[in-house]
């Protein structure tokens, strides 16, 4: 019987080595396998290389394995909200590579499909197309991508049957179904595991085929990056 569960977080993350590739889902503090990371934090695994939208903030998320000096190189859209990157970057202990946040999701989605590169006329023109080979394509010229290969694919999901099918919840769909996809191992931590056949089949977002290992999460945090109110 195919049961993808596994007992704890820590258990799901023991065997990612140092040096590693993590492709990690969430947008700002939206879907973020915060329990994943956190156990990440105490095997004290180092010299990361991560494939993520953002960095978390100083005290969460990917922050976290920031402020613990684990992440050798970030590879993100957005990182604002992060003092401590901020930090490390401009004294030049992380390494940082910027990338267009559709073409991050693209670059994971085409890792996943196995496609080695694309081009996107995103970026042409721009920093962004240094050292890279560049093509017109009607009209337009484009810049050669690559797509993402992740050694692991850490992922944050709202519920999964033990087969490893994956249903996000609104917003927090973000960049995991992409993530889940180019990770030779995918590890997911889930809010509720169902039984099998209880997930409607046109509801799945992330089919179990792409998902090793199943993690059931408590007390996950709902923070809210930015209060608004008027």
């Amino acid at each position: 019987m195919i049961d993808k569960r596994v007992s704890s977080a820590l258990e799901a993350v023991q065997d990612i080595p140092d040096g590693a590739h993590l492709a990690v889902g969430g947008f700002g503090l939206c879907g973020i396998p915060e329990h994943l990371i956190a156990a990440l934090v105490r095997t004290g695994v180092k010299d990361l290389t991560c494939y993520s939208n953002n960095a978390g903030v100083d005290d969460f998320g990917l922050g976290l394995l920031l402020k613990n000096r684990q992440i050798r190189k970030m590879v993100s859209s957005y990182v604002g909200e992060n003092a401590e990157f901020e930090r490390q970057f401009l004294h030049g202990e992380l390494e940082v590579e910027l990338v267009p946040q559709g073409t991050l999701a693209e670059r994971m989605r085409a890792g996943g499909a196995g496609i080695p590169a694309f081009f996107t006329p995103t970026g042409a023109g721009t920093k962004v197309a240094e050292g890279k080979e560049t093509r017109q394509f009607h009209g337009r010229e484009c810049v050669l991508e690559s797509g993402i290969f992740a050694d692991f694919a850490l992922v944050k999901a709202w519920k999964a049957d033990r087969l490893g099918n994956l249903v996000f919840r609104k917003t927090a769909r973000n960049f995991n179904p992409m993530a889940a996809t180019c990770g030779k191992v995918c590890i997911a931590e889930v809010e509720e595991i169902v039984e099998v056949g209880a997930l409607d089949p046109d509801a799945i977002h992330t089919p179990g085929i792409f998902v090793h290992r199943l993690v059931l999460g408590t007390a996950f945090e709902k923070r809210i990056e930015k209060v608004v109110t008027r």
